[in-house]
């Protein structure tokens, strides 16, 4: 056994045998030698120690072909030097898919993107006067003019906006909301504790199902700093259940002199009741109740990039603006650009060319027409190794907005016959770019309204090679 273990540790190829090998080579044209020969050596480092430890014959017989080899190392390379944000195709049905990265901005807001990106701007000059100006104007009187509000701020994210607000505004004081509204959004991360880490002490009111305006009344105290209100964007509570208004909450702040903060969450600048998507407030609904400061997110329901959007009265703004944290916060220039260029497209009305409005407000005709064409041409593609139907399902908008909202959609189900659905499902994400469905019933489940243009053409170039393979 131990001379068997030693000759074939004899027989790993030298470093320098697999490095000036001509498929290894041709890596050279772009990935540094050093890097190279490091892979090198860590699939041969690998080789050894698995003879090293072999326990029998059996496992001492691995396979130390040269060819093997260099496909190993061509494997570690390239998988290395491969980026790791790769592109997906999603063919869930989930619009705001958090994991895919919410909303697809459109190719004209790319465009600016780029232009800002690959040169100079004037992210923080005042090109009327030549000197130093504000980050936050490219976007502000956008948002002013969309939402009737007196001034506006954008941070990172909306957590971002609701600490900023709990720190520059409640540091040290009370914050009275509604036991009803106390929501965990994604990630485990809990409104509760975002207040807390803004130095706001919360002060609950109210029960799970039920909140009046006099629970809010009778917490008020001189330490109170403000009375909140949570959009609860991700959950609805039925049946027996009272919760307070915004018009309420703004007549009891004026009596005492408090502002009234409410946080939307997703945060949509259109009215989707029209499309038969209900119980969404618009922001501009909401700033005209005369909430003092909304915040929300501009990659949920707005269509745009992640950012968390604060509008409202310009003496609480300007106080955020001023806070300290609000550097810590900030956006970037094209996270600035991709939102003022979404902005602009709701200026002029043309919301409905945003991806994720027209995937949320696909019809029932639009969508049928897309699985019916699809299934067709898969059905040529996969030949005798799949069934191809045409079924209904349901989609969600998903990121936590419209909890409650199933929108009907049509399916491609595709049941493969000469292997599982699992199978099928993995050697999908496994391709480039990876194609993310849903398993049910022993189906895999393409819904085509999350389907952008040029993935359908893709799935079935992908399936033709799954069946020949």
């Amino acid at each position: 056994m131990d001379e068997l273990r030693k000759s074939r540790l004899r027989e790993i190829p030298q470093v320098n045998l697999i490095v000036n090998h001509p498929r290894v080579q041709e890596l050279s044209a772009q990935i540094p030698l050093q890097r190279i020969t490091e892979a090198v050596q860590t699939v041969l480092s690998s080789l050894r120690n698995n003879i090293v430890k072999a326990k029998d014959s059996g496992q001492l017989a691995q396979e130390l072909d040269i060819g093997l080899i260099v496909e190993q190392v061509r494997t570690v390379v390239l998988t290395q030097f491969s980026p790791k944000l790769n592109k997906v195709i999603n063919a869930t049905g989930i619009v705001l898919h958090t994991n895919c990265g919410r909303s697809v901005l459109p190719k004209e807001v790319l465009d600016f993107v780029s232009q800002i990106a690959g040169g100079y701007s004037n992210l923080e000059l005042d090109l009327s006067t030549g000197e130093r100006g504000s980050r936050y104007v490219h976007v502000e009187e956008l948002l002013c003019k969309l939402t009737g509000a007196e001034a506006a701020l954008v941070v990172n994210n909306n957590a971002a906006a609701v600490l900023l607000v709990m720190r520059a505004l409640a540091f040290g004081k009370e914050v009275i909301v509604s036991r009803g509204e106390l929501v965990e959004v994604g990630g485990s991360f809990r409104i509760p504790e975002v207040l807390k880490s803004g130095g706001a002490n919360l002060v609950e009111v109210g029960t799970t199902n039920k909140t009046w305006l006099r629970d809010f009344k009778n917490a008020l105290n001189e330490n109170t700093a403000m009375l909140l209100k949570v959009h609860t964007s991700n959950f609805k509570v039925v049946g027996f259940t009272q919760q307070v208004s915004s018009e309420e909450l703004v007549g009891l702040a004026r009596e005492v002199g408090l502002p009234v903060v409410e946080d939307l969450g997703s945060g949509s600048l259109e009215d989707l009741s029209k499309y038969g998507l209900s119980g969404e407030p618009t922001v501009q609904e909401v700033v005209a109740t005369g909430v003092d400061i909304v915040t929300f997110s501009g990659d949920k329901l707005l269509g745009g990039p992640q950012t968390g959007i604060i509008v409202g009265k310009k003496k609480y703004i300007d106080t955020l603006k001023y806070n300290q944290l609000t550097r810590a916060l900030r956006v970037d220039k094209l996270t600035l650009a991709a939102l003022e260029g979404v902005l602009r497209i709701y200026l002029e009305a043309r919301q409905n060319e945003l991806p994720t409005l027209k995937m949320l407000t696909l019809s029932e005709t639009e969508l049928r027409d897309k699985a019916e064409k699809l299934a067709r041409d898969l059905l040529f593609a996969v030949k005798s190794a799949a069934e191809v139907s045409v079924e209904q399902g349901f989609s969600q908008a998903g990121g936590g907005s419209l909890p409650t909202a199933n929108l009907p959609t049509v399916l491609v189900a595709i049941q493969p016959t000469k292997t599982t659905v699992n199978q099928l499902e993995g050697y999908l994400r496994a391709n480039d770019p990876p194609v993310l469905a849903r398993i049910y019933k022993q189906k895999l489940l393409i819904d085509v309204r999350t389907l952008l243009p040029g993935d359908a053409e893709h799935l079935i170039t992908l399936f033709k090679n799954w069946e020949n393979s």
